[in-house]
């Protein structure tokens, strides 16, 4: 790659507040872990399409990330640009009972815009440390709410720059997946549809998951939420308990102890040390019940 010649190419559609370079990914993915991205790059959405064109011309690879809460990026970092929509892309705006947010928008802003706004049915979002549109993306969910039960429509992106708008049914929303990764989509904007409810019974609801949260989940510790998908029949957390791994370690990365559904990085772990450790456990859950796990967790860059 001609790093100056793509830098420059960069600056006709991007300020240069918009343009890093070698940004550790550790500061972006909430295990707080990863090497650098060659670049990172933060457009607003109308500024989306000539980026993604421009990368394709250029031929440097790229990937969209959000939040980089279901993140794990390897310790040598991501070749070419890494494509994060942060506070340029998190409009939120509420109308006639719906909630539109940018895909840079987190989760916990959008729940927050619904409650101000007395509209209901997203207090299951309010703690997902996730943005608006990683959530789309993999159809995140807690506490028995998901995305595809609130979502209308989102506004994407096609291969081509060419922006469409897909209704729900459209996105082919399963547990924790849609179409957006397998069609090669970018989510610019997701707009949810929300019922009218007291301000009062909805700050209760999302009281009682805060506290159920803090109370079982490891908050104290960085990690990307339930590392691994939920078996057919099973609780991957009881699964990895029954098999004798809570508290498992390798190097920094540990199984909590307080919910074995998350791994921590308990004392600066390394990618690699997480990874690994992510390894055994399915090997060792495997195993002992003949179960296999899938990650919830996504897999990105070099280890």
């Amino acid at each position: 790659m001609d790093q100056t010649g793509f830098y420059n190419r960069l600056r006709t559609i991007l300020s240069k507040e918009q343009i890093f370079c070698k940004e550790p990914m550790s500061r972006h993915t909430t295990f707080r872990a990863g090497g650098p991205a060659d670049y990172y790059l933060t457009p607003r959405p109308e500024q989306a399409a000539d980026l993604l064109q421009l990368c394709r011309r250029e031929q440097v690879p790229y990937q969209v990330v959000g939040n980089g809460s279901n993140l794990l990026v390897g310790d040598q970092g991501i070749r070419g640009a890494v494509i994060a929509f942060a506070k340029p892309a998190a409009q939120i705006t509420v109308s006639a009972g719906k909630v539109a947010a940018g895909a840079g928008a987190l989760l916990s802003q959008a729940a927050a815009a619904a409650l101000r706004a007395g509209l209901g049915g997203m207090e299951f979002a309010a703690g997902i440390p996730g943005s608006v549109g990683g959530a789309v993306v993999m159809n995140a969910g807690a506490y028995g709410g998901e995305i595809k039960d609130i979502l209308t429509r989102a506004v994407v992106l096609d291969q081509e720059g060419k922006q469409l708008v897909l209704e729900n049914k459209e996105l082919e929303f399963a547990y924790r997946h849609s179409c957006v990764s397998s069609r090669q989509l970018t989510v610019l904007e997701a707009e949810f549809a929300l019922q009218p409810k007291p301000r009062e019974e909805i700050q209760a609801l999302m009281d009682d998951l805060k506290s159920r949260r803090m109370e079982k989940q490891p908050l104290e510790y960085p990690s990307a939420g339930s590392t691994f998908k939920r078996p057919e029949g099973h609780f991957a957390g009881k699964l990895i308990m029954d098999a004798g791994l809570a508290g498992f370690t390798v190097g920094g990365a540990q199984v909590s102890e307080k919910h074995c559904g998350f791994v921590i990085n308990k004392n600066t772990a390394s990618a690699a040390d997480i990874r690994e450790l992510i390894r055994q456990v399915q090997q060792r859950v495997y195993a002992h019940s003949g179960v296999r796990l899938e990650t919830e967790v996504k897999f990105m860059g070099e280890f």
